[in-house]
This record gives C-alpha cells, sequence and structure tokens, in this order.
C-alpha cells in the first residue's frame, strides 16, 4: 500500500517507490525472470503429442506472466511466440456476448427481445409457434436451435429461404433447456450489426479491442497473417496431424457480396476471434474485474456479473460463460472452452480470487476429461501450482517420464 511505502521517506522518495510499485505490478514478467515450466510442460506435450502450447496467466487482477513452447509450424519449425495469434474457437462468442450487453446498456437492446423483431425475419420453433425466442435464450444456448442444418448460414431459420428447415428447431420449448449451438451466436452477430449500425467486425473492434488496447480481431485481411499460428487436426488412426489451413480463410468473395445483418456468420461470431494467449489473458482480466481493465470500463458491473451467473438451475451456462469446478480442485472458476481446426483453447478465473489461465494449443491427441482438454486441465494445473499458488502448495499433479 502507498501508505506503507512512504512512512518515514520524503515525499519525491516516495513518488518513485509507488510508480514503480505499480509498474511491477502492472507489468507481464518476462519468461526470462520468472520460474521455468519448460521441463514438465515439455513432458506433457511429448505424452500429448502437442505441437506447440501459449500460456498466459493472471494474478491478484493483473496479468502476470505469458510464455509458449513448442511449435507454430510442423514444417517451417518456428517456434510459438507469445504474440503470434491463434483463431481461438468457442471463446469467441463472449466477445459476442459482451458487444450484446454493451447494446443493452446502451439503451439499444433488451435481453428479453423477441429475437424476430431483431433479426428482420420470423423465428419461431414450429413445435412451439407461440413461444417467443429471446434474445437471452441465444446467447444462454437455451433458445431450441441446433446446428444439424449447419450454421455457417441464417438461410436454415429463414422461412422465406429455400434452405429453411424445422429440423434447425429442437422439441423443446425454448427457455426450458440448455442446449448448445453455434448458429444461436451466428444469428446474434447479425443482430449486433442491425442494431449498432456497424459491421460485426468493426463494433468488436471499435468497441471492446482498441479500447483494451487488444491486438487482433475476426476480420483476417485486417491482421499480419505472419502472425498467424498454423492449426493441426489430429489423426487418431495414423497419430498424425493434418494442416487446416481454412481456420485462416479471408471469405473475401463472400465479403465483396456481403449483405450488412445478415452475410454475418462469414466472420463467425460463434468462434472466429483471432488473439495471442498474452492479450486473450487482459481481455479476461476485464471480466475477472466486473467489465473494467486499466481505468477503461467495457462493461458494467452488473452486466459483467450477469453473463457469469447460470441462466438454469440445470445449466452452468450463463451468457456466453461457464462455471467449472473440474479444472483446478477446489475452485470455482469462470469462462468458456474451444475447439476447432485442432486447436483447443481455454480461458478460466476467479473473479473472487483474482486469478485466471489462458491456455491454447494448436494440435494435440485431444483426449477429454471432465469436461476439459486433458492436455489443457493438466497443464493448466501445472501453471497454476507454479505461478499462481504459493511454493508451499501441495503438487496438483505429477509428470512421469514417458
Amino acid at each position: 500500500m502507498p501508505q506503507l511505502i512512504c512512512r518515514g521517506i520524503s515525499a519525491a522518495l516516495c513518488l518513485v517507490l509507488v510508480v514503480g510499485s505499480l509498474l511491477i505490478r502492472n507489468r507481464t514478467v518476462d519468461a526470462e525472470e520468472f520460474p521455468s515450466l519448460k521441463e514438465p510442460i515439455q513432458k506433457l506435450m511429448e505424452e500429448y503429442q502437442a505441437v506447440g502450447l501459449a500460456i498466459a496467466v493472471v494474478k491478484e487482477g493483473a496479468p502476470l506472466h505469458a510464455e509458449s513452447f513448442g511449435l507454430r509450424n510442423l514444417e517451417t519449425k518456428e517456434p510459438l511466440q507469445p504474440d503470434d495469434l491463434f483463431r481461438i474457437a468457442s471463446i469467441s462468442k463472449s466477445f459476442s456476448a459482451t458487444s450484446v450487453l454493451q447494446l443493452v446498456e446502451a439503451g439499444k437492446l433488451r435481453l428479453s427481445d423477441d429475437v424476430s423483431g431483431l433479426a428482420g425475419f420470423p423465428i419461431r420453433n414450429p413445435s412451439h409457434p407461440d413461444v417467443l425466442i429471446t434474445l437471452e435464450m441465444l446467447l444462454s444456448h437455451t433458445s431450441s436451435l441446433n446446428d444439424s442444418q449447419g450454421y455457417f448460414t441464417l438461410d436454415v431459420i429463414d422461412p422465406s429461404k429455400e434452405a429453411y428447415s424445422p429440423k434447425a428447431f429442437s422439441s423443446k420449448k425454448p427457455g426450458s433447456e440448455h442446449r448448445y449451438c453455434n448458429l444461436n451466436f451466428n444469428l446474434i452477430g447479425a443482430i449486433i450489426e442491425r442494431v449498432s449500425g456497424e459491421r460485426f467486425d468493426r463494433y468488436v473492434a471499435n468497441r471492446i479491442l482498441q479500447p483494451l488496447g487488444l491486438y487482433g480481431g475476426y476480420h483476417v485481411d485486417s491482421l499480419d497473417a505472419k502472425r498467424f499460428v498454423t492449426l493441426y487436426e489430429y489423426d487418431a488412426k495414423t497419430k498424425a496431424f493434418n494442416a487446416a489451413p481454412n481456420a485462416y480463410h479471408p471469405r473475401r468473395e463472400e465479403i465483396e457480396r456481403y449483405v450488412f445483418g445478415y452475410s454475418t456468420p462469414i466472420f463467425s461470431p460463434t468462434g472466429g476471434m483471432k488473439i495471442s494467449a498474452k492479450d486473450l489473458a487482459r481481455y479476461m482480466t476485464m471480466h475477472m474485474r466486473m467489465g473494467e481493465l486499466d481505468g477503461v470500463r467495457i462493461l458494467s458491473a452488473e452486466h459483467a456479473k450477469r453473463m457469469q451467473t447460470p441462466v438454469l438451475e440445470s445449466s452452468r451456462y450463463g451468457l456466453a460463460i461457464t462455471t467449472s469446478d473440474k479444472l483446478i480442485p477446489g475452485k470455482i472458476l469462470k469462462g468458456h472452452t474451444g475447439s476447432a481446426y485442432g486447436l483447443y483453447s481455454m480461458m478460466f478465473f476467479s473473479p473472487d480470487e483474482k486469478f485466471g489461465l489462458v491456455l491454447i494449443t494448436n494440435g494435440c491427441d485431444p483426449k477429454q476429461s471432465e469436461g476439459h482438454t486433458e492436455f489443457l486441465k493438466l497443464a493448466a494445473r501445472l501453471a497454476y501450482q507454479k505461478w499462481i499458488e504459493p511454493p508451499s502448495t501441495v503438487p496438483l499433479i505429477k509428470i512421469e517420464k514417458p
């Protein structure tokens, strides 16, 4: 505390000490100055055949450390760097939800709004035609929509289109059941456009990324392609990795024919954010601190809390943020996971204890354990044990030599 630092010394020296302490608190520590996880992480990567792994940790409400292991590209053997960009998959949904709640705060939306009026075409479950499907239902995956007919176009739920299919709706009453569905968030992206008057990717860049000083985005051609991490899909039969170049498809032809407020799935609001683990940790810190980071408020504390609060008692899912007690033993964490094109990602934090972890791999043996990718879960426990908990903590896991 500044009062303790300043006791018994001159005002000038006090100022130097206080400013210095703040700089130390708010900077990300370089790998060379930090306890290394290189050996245990390498052993873990060998066990799960991981290509690369990026880790970023937050402690006491501030970004603390970011480090990368392995390769960003198997062919070129380039090492993965902390500032390299990943397509983070479904963690992207929280950026879309944050955008919606900003518009709620601006008085342009209500979570109880009927999405039919927002989308510009009627959206009703054929089995429950009199039940409204609300914006909150989309954000919490309780809308009764499903991905069985695909989710890269809104045509499957637009009755005026040939591709429309009642099968895109489940038989459950809207609002009664949590059913994870990517189509929910691609529809949300279109609604953001229609309400804000900005193209989806630009809205997120202007209202979230730029205010927080983050480099990333949904529009591939707006980013430095040299920083993209190659993603690799794992073939369990051959135990080989195959590159997935479509992860960064620029969609230039589709963008040229863009229909504002309808073509939004091109940018994949459901999974298309490209960002580094380091910057994702800063974004996570904003949510951990209930909507604010470094004096910049992105959301009110009320709406940040609402995102983190489960909508149904039967589900742990809020508004694009879920709750997990399986990642770090004894800890209840908020966040999201992602998986696409061979990438696996996780972003989880404790709003009470003010710590958090971001982990992203561009390819691994994707065994699952307690709702998490086992490789990332074990790596998260190593990082927590080494960089967040005091040294006296009993080890959470023990990595044996292969």
